[in-house]
């Protein structure tokens, strides 16, 4: 099988013996060109981070769910097992001893009428603890079921995350072979290493405000300059998703760490009607995802080996606008 960088390697070697050309504008070719295929390779991972976004979002809630029917487990089988303390020791009282001397009792004193009352009353309390026995443990049975399922659900996503934890170290490390040669690219050139995402400068966000997106576009700026971590959302790390969602959470809204998610957990906006703290979704698969800060600009974390920066929105193609909360 041939893999991502042998795909993209090959032609780069004919591409790195044009930076020995005494050329700087064919060295700065080079260098664009290779900058334009490690984003085409990140197109491919991005996806395969979201989807392990996705998964373990998944299994974190599950696990809180699985958490909470065990907790509920507890009082359910405390109360069982006192219910059958409780009959037990009735039929013990009742029919073990109790109920002869009470018979005795009866006869000796001619009142077959009040001993019939008593049998009454013991086939009522018995009937009411079997009641009892028997809701506590069709409960109990209920919550089994449903921590069972959870409990199954969650192994098959761990073992969900651990493929896409195999298959994105692959392509990363993939990455990372490309990075070297971008960079021995621009040493060759004089030129130090690019970046390639269209980074710009200036006032973060770039147009005044107040609410929640306000609060969620000023946070995203404060962020700007820390590194790219996939799986991460902060403090000191954050990968597309993982910025929105602790971008929002700074102005007390929950979103889910997950660009497919985000998507759904937002009101849909135009363009012409976004404002800062608008969500910027990209590409066909949602695989991307930014924080809008006003004038056409973003804040998000664009790829590996690059940090939280703001840049132009129409950098990629863009999917839509979400508003969240």
């Amino acid at each position: 099988m041939i893999t991502l960088l042998r795909r993209l390697v090959i032609p780069t070697v004919m591409l790195l013996a044009v930076v020995l050309v005494p050329s700087n504008v064919a060295q700065a070719q080079s260098a664009a060109e290779l900058e334009r295929r490690i984003d085409e390779a990140w197109e491919e991972l991005e996806p395969v981070i979201e989807d392990y976004n996705r998964v373990k979002s998944e299994l974190e809630k599950n696990q809180k769910k699985s958490e909470k029917l065990a907790e509920k487990l507890v009082p359910l089988e405390m109360r069982l097992n006192l219910a059958m303390e409780s009959i037990n020791e009735v039929a013990a009282h009742y029919y073990k001893g109790g109920n002869f001397s009470a018979l005795n009792s009866l006869l000796a004193s001619g009142s077959p009428t009040a001993f019939m009352e008593q049998l009454a009353v013991l086939n009522l309390v018995a009937r009411d603890q079997q009641e009892q026995i028997e809701e506590v443990s069709r409960t109990k049975r209920d919550y089994e079921d449903q921590k069972a399922e959870i409990d199954a659900l969650i192994l098959e996503q761990e073992e969900q995350v651990a493929d896409l934890e195999r298959r994105k170290d692959e392509i990363e490390s993939e990455l990372a072979e490309l990075e070297e040669l971008l960079d021995a690219a621009y040493t060759q050139v004089g030129a130090g290493t690019g970046t390639g995402t269209g980074e710009v400068t200036g006032g973060c966000p770039a147009v005044t405000g107040s609410g929640p997106g306000y609060t969620a576009a000023q946070f995203a700026c404060a962020q700007i300059g820390k590194p790219y971590q996939y799986g991460s959302s902060g403090p000191n790390s954050y990968d597309c998703s993982g910025l929105t969602q602790a971008a929002w959470a700074a102005a007390g809204v929950s979103l889910t760490h997950y660009t497919g998610a985000q998507w759904n957990e937002g009101t849909p906006v135009s363009r012409a009607e976004a404002i800062p703290g608008d969500l910027v979704f990209f590409y066909d698969s949602l695989s991307h995802v930014g924080i809008y800060v006003g004038n056409g600009l973003m804040v998000d974390a664009p790829r590996t080996g690059l940090n939280v920066s703001m840049r132009s929105i129409d950098t990629m193609p863009i999917a839509g606008f979400r508003r969240p909360g």
